[in-house]
């Protein structure tokens, strides 16, 4: 039996790195209509309002980037745990901002973690956990930036209150607190069996991989073994390759495959979420709302929430189906927004707004445009909002997934860069019409989708390279469906002595891994 308690307990500890995005998120998005923000950065409209919001992004950008290097010299774990240090730098010059330029900065450094944590997080996840419920385990990284959202937009309402600084300054120091948890926390947790395997420490991925995957820590399981033998053929069969990862990136076999996790990671911010995450206030504003900072809470509690029923079907449903249909429905929201705006909106008489068109005299378009603004919510949080994070980790080898990974992230943090610099304007210059543009695009990235990206669902990683160098058939690419299961079957030929592991590691229970220094090799 699967020891799932281990690998559930250290996936959502980790995912800890993913409140952080989420609290930076609403910790934005929760001050923008207060008073006290307005009154003391003043009230920066248009493309002042996107530098500041964008500047997390910028760093984003950065972290995503190094964090491939970080990530393979110092290992997953430990290059988050310098992300949350980072974190902690970033909250507090945002707390002690004395101006614009400060708060850019804090915003800068505290991207540069938000970067690493979004790269390695999946990574970490994704290379401990069991195939069959990987899906579920890397989706606990996008339910906690939801948590984060909701979290820290709760804490923003209630301080938006105070009638002096505070308001904006406690909830953006309280945001070093998840950092020093998880920095703290990680020191009790392993290192990846795959990194591991790796760096020729071949004892240690063992007993890693024997307490993940047993009750009791058994290193000679069936199954243990079957997993080893699987990564150590992989290693073995890429360093014969003698491979340069930079160059091979954008190489003829792996090309595909990394131009498609950029493009889902791309797409996961072109169909147009953040928009309504960043400056939901201002569309809600547009719509005729008067309450916005409560009626933006229930759109943030609707993004928790729905991004469950993704961690407990999309292992059975699948990774294309939810892309898919997500992106359908997120359109016919987004279009669906647009036409009311269109219809029944006008130009705002009030001049220096964030909004130049608003809904005035007809509350049920008011009402039907704020139902819209939730169901796109709902319908991206079980769909691409988790599939995006789990999904390029998944796609690429070891020997280049970290790299990989930090370019298809990166380019989620490029769009997030331009989109958070260019959704105010856009919001004051085309007004309705930019929803046309967001909806256009979920059309485009479903094509994409039914075209490019193969199904992943119930297949280890070791198993991609099959994947994308033969392929399926369309149908079973949709469903899911394959007719054999190797590890399964190798784990029988280990079980019934058909098969042999030759290594170093003495034959003993996993009991005391965290702090051993041992470097034994695979003979």
């Amino acid at each position: 039996m699967v020891r799932l308690l281990n690998v559930y307990t250290i996936s959502a500890f980790a995912a800890l790195g993913g409140t952080l995005f989420g609290f930076d998120i609403s910790s934005m998005s929760g001050v923008l209509g207060t008073d006290q923000y307005r009154d003391y950065y003043g009230n920066p409209l248009g493309t002042r309002q996107g530098g500041i919001t964008s500047a997390m992004a910028a760093g984003s950008l950065v972290g995503a980037l190094s964090s491939s290097i970080l990530g393979d010299q110092l290992s997953r774990k430990v290059a988050i745990q310098l992300g949350a240090i980072l974190w902690c730098i970033g909250a507090s010059i945002q707390a002690a901002s004395n101006g614009v330029p400060m708060l850019i900065v804090g915003r800068v450094i505290a991207g540069l973690c938000v970067g690493l944590t979004s790269s390695l997080v999946p990574i970490y996840q994704s290379e401990i956990a069991p195939r069959k419920i990987r899906g579920r385990v890397v989706s606990l990284q996008q339910f906690a930036v939801t948590w984060g959202i909701m979290i820290q937009y709760f804490v923003q309402y209630g301080c938006s209150f105070l009638n002096s600084q505070t308001a904006f300054r406690l909830p953006w120091a309280i945001q070093s607190v998840p950092a020093v948890l998880l920095f703290v926390g990680l020191f009790w947790f392993p290192r990846s069996p795959r990194w591991l395997a790796s760096k020729d420490r071949w004892d240690e991925a063992l007993k890693v991989l024997a307490f993940l995957r047993t009750p009791d820590g058994d290193i000679n399981d069936p199954l243990v073994l079957a997993e080893y033998k699987e990564i150590e053929d992989q290693i073995r069969f890429e360093r014969e390759e003698e491979s340069n990862s930079y160059r091979e990136l954008f190489g003829k076999k792996m090309r595909k495959r990394v131009l498609l996790g950029m493009a889902i990671q791309g797409w996961s911010q072109l169909v147009g979420i953040n928009v309504l995450m960043y400056y939901v206030v201002y569309i809600l504003d547009s719509a005729g709302i008067s309450n916005t900072l409560l009626a933006s809470s229930i759109q943030y509690i609707i993004n928790m929430v729905m991004t469950i029923p993704s961690i407990l079907w999309t292992d059975h449903w699948g990774r294309r189906p939810a892309l898919l249909l997500g992106a359908l429905s997120i359109a016919f929201w987004l279009f669906l927004i647009a036409g009311l705006l269109a219809r029944y909106g006008e130009p705002n008489p009030v001049p220096d707004q964030s909004y130049t068109w608003i809904v005035m005299g007809h509350p049920a378009a008011t009402r039907c445009i704020q139902a819209c603004s939730y169901m796109t919510v709902a319908s991206f949080a079980v769909s691409w909002g988790p599939v995006s994070w789990m999904y390029p980790p998944e796609i690429m080898p070891l020997r280049i997934r970290a790299k990989a990974v930090s370019i298809a992230t990166a380019t989620n943090w490029a769009a997030n860069f331009a989109l958070g610099l260019a959704v105010p304007p856009l919001l004051r210059a085309i007004r309705w019409r930019m929803f046309f543009i967001f909806g256009s695009f979920n059309l485009v990235a479903f094509i994409h989708v039914w075209i490019a990206a193969p199904e992943t669902k119930q297949r280890t990683l070791e198993e991609m390279d099959e994947i994308f160098q033969h392929g399926d058939s369309l149908w079973r690419s949709f469903t899911g469906v394959h007719n054999t299961d190797r590890l399964d079957n190798l784990a029988k030929d280990i079980e019934m002595g058909h098969l042999k592991i030759h290594r170093s590691v003495q034959v003993e229970m996993y009991d005391d891994y965290i702090g051993s220094s041992s470097t034994g090799t695979l003979k």
